[in-house]
């Protein structure tokens, strides 16, 4: 698979304008804060981008990221300015094409920010232990479009979890599949190329999650993909694929369901362009100014995490309220009175 992948990116494709999917996302979406940063991108480096997400998330300022699968660097390149010139970004690839024409405009980038935060490094996501890294050295962790290519994405998790700070995030688009993807889609090499053959159902991708120690993915946004090549489509039958950002926090004391405590939020409205509202995941969209209720899981991931200036707190954890409604769960039992009528043991 891996050579499959390293043919494809680095010698079928020559553009974005080459998939035959709808994977990579619309420049018309993007939101107007990131528009100038892209502007100071290379041309032949915004050319070779096959990415299916948005992954820049807040605060990010002063941060040590990590891309997985970087590319040709059209991401980096975006996230080195959000860190900043005390912040630094290193991008990870396999493809020698790609990462050379990385490498070719790193010098030119470093001029156009006035400073220079960025490397890249060749080797393989699942093999991040060979690139000598730091355990728990990064602030936040990315990726766009890549571990759906992995045949190991077990090692990939593993490794991430290894790497990220305590509090510290994962935050990544890919593709899903609404099912599990057989063997005949699996086994095509442009369907691999193109994300689809390597997809993993979304259940699974949740179970894998929480086998690495990442108790509570969560959701952020996702759009269904077309398969736009008429000679392509056939082979995937009724599979229905989706491109999805989700994020993924190292924080030990994430429960796996999530528990009602009688906590509450206050954003502050601080977080730099995000003035009348943060969006933590697709059902957490908090505006400004009003106290929110949260679960004992969204308290952590904003209180021990870097948003923590950003919000007032209200409550603990010293009463517990059973589940938290809503949030997808409920209580096994049937729902009977008390009054004693009928016998438990009949």
């Amino acid at each position: 698979m891996h050579d499959i992948v390293q043919d494809y990116y680095g010698k079928q494709l020559h553009s974005s304008d080459d998939l035959k999917t709808s994977a990579c996302c619309d420049a018309s979406s993007l939101p107007a804060w990131l528009k100038p940063l892209l502007a100071r991108v290379h041309p032949e480096v915004l050319a070779r981008y096959y990415g299916c997400g948005l992954v820049c998330p807040p605060l990010l300022e002063g941060c040590r990221v990590l891309d997985l699968g970087s590319g040709s660097g059209r991401d980096v390149y975006a996230l080195a300015q959000l860190v900043g010139k005390t912040g630094e970004v290193i991008g990870v690839d396999m493809t020698a094409e790609q990462l050379a024409v990385a490498e070719k405009y790193r010098a030119h980038h470093a001029e156009q920010f006035g400073y220079a935060n960025v490397q890249f490094l060749e080797g393989y996501i699942e093999k991040l232990d060979a690139l000598k890294l730091e355990p728990g050295s990064f602030d936040v962790i990315v990726s766009n479009c890549v571990v759906n290519l992995s045949p190991d994405k077990d090692a990939v998790l593993r490794g991430v979890y290894r790497l990220l700070k305590n509090g510290g995030e994962f935050y990544f688009s890919d593709v899903y599949a609404d099912r599990r993807v057989p063997e005949a889609v699996k086994n095509d090499p442009v369907l691999y190329g193109e994300c689809l053959g390597g997809a993993l159902y979304w259940n699974d991708f949740v179970r894998l999650a929480h086998r690495h120690g990442f108790a509570d993915p969560r959701l952020v946004e996702d759009r269904p993909l077309a398969i736009t090549d008429a000679k392509l489509a056939p082979r995937v039958g009724n599979i229905r694929f989706y491109s999805a950002t989700y994020r993924l926090f190292k924080l030990d004391a994430l429960e796996s369901a999530c528990e009602d405590y009688g906590q509450a939020v206050i954003y502050r409205g601080t977080i730099p362009d995000h003035p009348d509202a943060f969006t933590l995941d697709k059902h957490h969209h908090i505006e400004t100014g009003k106290v929110f209720p949260v679960c004992g899981n969204t308290w952590r991931m904003l209180q021990d995490t870097r948003f923590a200036p950003h919000f007032e707190f209200i409550g603990d954890f010293e009463r517990h309220y059973g589940l938290f409604e809503g949030c997808g769960s409920s209580i096994p039992f049937e729902a009977k009175d008390n009054s004693g009528e009928s016998c438990a043991c009949c």
